[in-house]
């Protein structure tokens, strides 16, 4: 882990704050059609529980290569959900303001993991 502090996955921020829009995403799809239950609404919330179950997994991996590679897979993730939730709106499953609402949380998250990626690159560096 980055910080001396950190014991656990679920103290990380990047993690915490990725749980909420996954969370979020399950009521958001639940009013997709029905007929997107194995399309567009399984596709969207396996992508969205992938994010905190990465940066859980690499949290526990035993080196900080693997640790990194974790948090690219969540960052890819990440770039999956935003991609179906355009998707969605096209299709007019979502609204243009929670749209906004949902892609500004992606980008912050994204930051976060850049943050975190960087961080430990540069330990490995040192």
């Amino acid at each position: 882990m980055v910080e001396g502090s950190v014991k656990s996955y679920e103290d990380l921020a990047v993690w915490q704050r990725s749980v909420a829009p996954a969370t979020r995403l399950y009521k958001v799809t639940a009013q997709f059609p029905s007929e997107e239950k194995f399309g567009l609404i399984s596709q969207t919330r396996r992508a969205a529980t992938s994010i905190p179950a990465n940066i859980a997994e690499g949290s526990g991996r035993g080196s900080t290569r693997e640790y990194i590679q974790f948090l690219l897979m969540a960052r890819g993730s990440l770039m999956e959900v935003e991609t179906h939730l355009i998707i969605a709106h096209n299709l007019e499953y979502v609204g243009s303001e929670l749209l906004s609402q949902l892609r500004s949380e992606t980008r912050e998250l994204g930051r976060m993991l850049n943050g975190l990626i960087n961080a430990l690159r540069a330990r490995q560096r040192a």
